[in-house]
């Protein structure tokens, strides 16, 4: 039985295929350009395929630590031709993504016991933040959790009307000061209202202005202390939500965040709307922060659990280069 028989059901699978098929045309594209003619892997075609990665997203330190274990697999290997390139390929990029501090992730649950789970979500504006939290809280809600949405995206009040349009939708409860308050006190009495009513989970938004802002950063600490002070040992968990079509912007947020902030998981929406979704191997291999979400679609169904041995297959599933 293959993998994605066992934990992908037909319709996640085709929206993983679909949301990937931007990337696989353009990869898989100019891959087959820069092997065609070719009857070996040789040191002018690595190079073509180190400027096809990078290109792509991948990113240039994860790129050159692909581009050496090839150059080893071909020195090992030396009847290697090019038409072997894509289970080279294939084979060297689970390698690479196992050896990171990426966990293999098979359903939505929350991450803790404790009720309730306090989830914090960050990320600049227009990354899709307010979306993912919606989607999350559908998930959950499908689990039959009790969700508490709130509201600590205080300096926009789309952030905020449009938390509360999620909250409808998803049946979750919805807790807000409105405009232009305190973030970190919205987030303490959202938790407090969710420890007193019983929710299993509290999903808390939080600003998204400009990552290099020092002010937003020591405005997440401070949501931070101001939680714990409700709850030890909160917030349980706390997502990063990146969009992927930003390519290089992508991995400079996450450097930022995980610096100034204890980033548990990330979350990398938008990758149907892109070619360059080898950012997600960049950002596995390159940040000690396991990726937890991909967001394949538009739909409520389409943030999906990532899974490094289901992304790979989906990525080059049924791509043959230079055959």
């Amino acid at each position: 039985m293959s993998f994605f028989k066992r934990f992908f059901s037909k319709e996640k699978k085709e929206d993983l295929d679909q949301g990937l098929e931007k990337t696989k045309t353009s990869l898989f594209g100019q891959l087959g350009k820069a092997v065609a003619g070719k009857s070996r892997v040789d040191e002018e075609l690595l190079d073509e395929i180190e400027s096809i990665l990078i290109a792509s997203d991948v990113g240039l330190e994860t790129t050159i630590k692909i581009i050496n274990r090839l150059e080893k697999r071909v020195a090992e290997d030396k009847y290697l031709g090019a038409s072997d390139l894509t289970a080279l390929l294939h084979d060297e990029v689970v390698r690479l993504m196992s050896d990171a501090n990426t966990a293999d992730y098979e359903d939505y649950v929350l991450p803790t016991e404790a009720k309730p789970a306090v989830i914090l979500v960050v990320g600049v504006n227009g990354v899709g933040k307010t979306t993912t939290i919606g989607k999350l809280a559908h998930q959950f809600r499908q689990k039959g959790h009790k969700v508490l949405l709130g509201a600590a995206d205080t300096f926009r009040a789309a952030a905020v009307d449009q938390l509360g349009i999620w909250a409808e939708r998803t049946g979750a409860g919805f807790f807000s000061k409105g405009m232009n308050v305190d973030p970190a006190a919205v987030a303490y009495e959202a938790t407090d209202m969710a420890v007193r009513e019983g929710y299993d989970v509290v999903i808390i938004d939080t600003a998204g202005r400009l990552h290099n802002k020092v002010g937003l950063m020591n405005e997440l600490s401070k949501i931070h202390r101001s939680i714990q002070k409700n709850m030890e040992g909160a917030p349980h968990e706390v997502i990063l939500v990146l969009d992927a079509s930003t390519g290089q912007n992508a991995y400079e947020q996450a450097k930022h965040f995980t610096d100034a902030t204890d980033v548990t998981s990330i979350a990398l929406t938008k990758l149907d709307g892109t070619a360059k979704g080898g950012v997600v191997i960049g950002i596995s291999d390159q940040f000690q922060t396991p990726i937890k979400y991909i967001g394949v679609g538009e739909g409520v169904e389409q943030l999906q659990i990532f899974n490094k041995k289901a992304f790979v297959e989906s990525l080059f599933g049924g791509q043959l280069i230079g055959k």
